[in-house]
């Protein structure tokens, strides 16, 4: 062989190790992973972390807001960052759509947070990530399980009202059977379905969401009826944005006693009662409502699964200066 011919042997044999070499790194960032920012951005858990910690103190109630928009976003087209995105002159996006109308909240704390976060790594967090990051912190500030975050995605370049409208998201009039079915569709069982719910043991929900129930359903605690009545009228119209606590027993704490209102007859919407109705599901809310450490293990586990879905990794989607517009 040719002193000529060696080399281009060389240079071509070191170019396919290369390509090799490159792909495989690609390959091992497409997966989401506790440590994917562990150079990039050692500091990002702190960081989110405090700033979640700063909103919690400024008003309890952003937590419960965050695990939702962490939940809404992940049920839309997998957990992109989307249900973040304003509309654009090319896209009507998911915050006006029926489930997240004047109901999703905390679109600013995620912009603080992603603020604070460009100040320490610049162009490097998605705002998929920091909602799954802010929605673990809120549970951990608020008395919850703490776990370890997969991190890794990618933020979406589009959001998308039809797909948020089109029924993917539970609403709460919902039946045991469609609750069932739409977390199927997800790749989570009636299991995690149930675990997710008892997200409920903090937050508060308008009276549109919970008026048919308190005044025409039977599988309801009568006082507690009789109490939420006055916070929200009959007339449709009236008081519609009066709030009424999730969770009658501890509101402000991350716990099971969501669990052990349902078993009397407490939940607030039909979709949380229909958990604990003669139906299949009415088992694993006793064990929830007994055994808060199996609660918890079961709620960290539907929690990963749920922010597994539908990821964008790699070299798709983008990583956003701004979480509410696309780059």
């Amino acid at each position: 062989m040719s002193s000529s011919s060696s080399l281009k042997f060389v240079i071509v044999t070191l170019a396919i190790v290369l390509v090799v070499f490159t792909a495989t790194c690609y390959a091992d960032d497409d997966d989401l992973s506790t440590g994917f920012y562990s150079k990039s951005c050692p500091k990002v858990f702190s960081t989110v972390k405090s700033a979640v910690h700063s909103a919690i103190s400024n008003e309890r109630r952003i937590g419960a807001s965050l695990l939702r928009l962490h939940f809404h976003d992940c049920f839309v087209n997998g957990c992109d960052g989307s249900i973040l995105l304003d509309d654009t002159s090319s896209f009507t996006g998911e915050k006006t759509a029926a489930p997240n109308n004047n109901s999703v909240r905390g679109f600013g704390v995620v912009d603080k947070i992603k603020a604070k976060v460009e100040e320490v790594c610049p162009g490097v967090i998605s705002c998929a990530d920091i909602l799954t990051i802010a929605a673990r912190d809120s549970v951990v500030i608020l008395g919850g399980p703490d776990w370890e975050v997969k991190v890794g995605r990618r933020d979406s370049k589009t959001a998308s009202f039809n797909d948020a409208n089109s029924g993917v998201i539970p609403p709460p009039t919902s039946t045991l059977s469609n609750l069932i079915n739409r977390f199927q569709a997800k790749g989570l069982s009636a299991k995690d379905m149930v675990a997710l719910s008892g997200a409920h043991t903090i937050g508060k929900a308008r009276c549109t969401s919970f008026r048919n129930r308190i005044y025409n359903e039977t599988n309801i605690d009568s006082s507690f009826a009789k109490s939420k009545q006055n916070k929200c009228p009959r007339t449709s119209g009236s008081g519609d944005n009066n709030l009424a606590d999730l969770d009658v027993s501890t509101p402000n704490k991350f716990d099971n006693f969501y669990f052990k209102n349902l078993l009397n007859q407490k939940g607030l919407l039909h979709s949380d009662q229909i958990l604990f109705n003669g139906g299949s599901t009415d088992s694993i809310v006793k064990r929830y409502s007994n055994k808060p450490s199996t609660f918890d293990e079961d709620f960290v586990k539907a929690m990963i699964k749920m922010g597994d879905i539908e990821p964008l990794t790699g070299s798709s989607g983008e990583i956003r200066k701004h979480c509410a517009r696309p780059n």
